[in-house]
């Protein structure tokens, strides 16, 4: 029968149990999460609900309000780029270049807003924008700084007393990139672009079958089912008894259908049904769905003895050696990498 056109499976709106990345001051912290009842983030020394998050549409932009995550307008969110820098022409560029930072010494006395006093902004209520403007007003040094020192200085405020979280989709890039800048090592120092050329050269396309041999923690197994978007297979395999890890993949908002064309097989038993002339459709083109049956793995062991679907229910059985399955990729709780979201997921090394 010709192929069918498959339908969008990854929304636009971020739903409850899907996976999120947070991007909390433009990439100062990266964290990976689950929408799930109760759960929060904690941002400076704010725990804040991701319920805020629910239904919103990916990109869009937070700012922690004294109730939690508040959504922010489009005009907020644009106002810092139409901004004029510099007091704008000639003359703004002239009073510049009058001012240093010469005569300016850090001896702490300079700000007459006492950490007391910024307290009590915050219990009546007040915005963190509020609050940075009052820092600006009671620095008696902030004038006479140059232009780019007093967009330091603002900037470092904002970052402490009204972040911005950004709501991004987990893809291939987001987390590519957010592995490499923080455990490069367990993606094998895997650049994006190394990534993209990865899935080019291959040729890896709509109604693709791809066999792919992934010991990045399931980056590329991920990637190729992304890019596959509910068409053709993607066979992961490994050398040995025991399976590479490939739970990168949870991460990815996989649909049902998607998740079912992923399999898990090691080479020798390929090599074996391809020499017995009965090799499974993963090598010649078209997967024998009379052999699919579901099957449960491990999380944690993802343990497979021949081209079986990713499960992370936890389950007793165990797949017969020469069978082809589906995989399964209902995550339980927690279902995102825990050890990006421990105290070291930011990127800078701070909370």
């Amino acid at each position: 029968p010709p192929p069918q056109t498959p339908t969008p499976v990854i929304p636009r709106e971020a739903w409850e149990g899907c996976s999120v990345l947070l991007d909390i001051n433009d990439g100062d912290r990266l964290a990976f999460f689950r929408l799930t009842p109760g759960r929060t983030v904690k941002i400076g020394d704010k725990s804040c609900s991701l319920q805020p998050l629910l239904g919103r549409p990916f990109g869009s932009l937070f700012r922690v309000g004294p109730s939690g995550l508040v959504p922010c307008a489009a005009t907020d969110a644009s106002s810092q780029d139409d901004k004029p820098r510099g007091g704008g022409g000639a003359d703004g560029q002239a009073q510049d270049e009058t001012r240093d930072n010469r005569s300016l010494v850090d001896n702490n006395t300079a700000q007459t807003l006492s950490s007391e006093d910024i307290e009590a902004m915050k219990r009546e209520g007040a915005s963190g924008d509020a609050i940075v403007e009052a820092l600006i007003a009671n620095s008696s040094t902030f004038g006479n700084k140059t232009v780019f020192s007093q967009e330091k200085y603002k900037l470092k405020k904002q970052k402490k007393y009204a972040p911005k979280v950004l709501l991004r989709r987990p893809s291939s890039r987001s987390i590519c990139e957010t592995y490499f800048k923080k455990y490069p090592a367990r993606i094998g120092f895997m650049r994006v672009d190394a990534l993209s050329l990865l899935l080019s050269m291959a040729n890896v396309g709509a109604y693709s079958d791809v066999l792919a041999v992934d010991m990045v923690g399931g980056l590329v197994v991920g990637s190729v089912a992304e890019r596959l978007g509910g068409t053709g297979y993607v066979c992961s395999t490994y050398l040995g008894s025991a399976p590479s890890s490939i739970d990168i993949i949870r991460m990815y908002n996989l649909s049902s259908d998607m998740t079912s064309r992923i399999f898990q097989a090691p080479l020798g038993d390929l090599c074996s049904l391809q020499s017995a002339g009965d090799a499974p459709s993963v090598l010649s083109g078209s997967i024998q769905r009379d052999l699919v049956e579901p099957a449960a793995v491990p999380d944690e062991s993802l343990q497979s003895s021949l081209a079986k679907p990713i499960n992370t229910e936890v389950s007793d059985g165990n797949a017969q050696s020469m069978t082809v399955q589906p995989i399964n990729m209902e995550v339980p709780e927690p279902a995102t990498d825990d050890h990006l979201n421990q105290g070291d997921i930011s990127m800078s090394g701070k909370q």
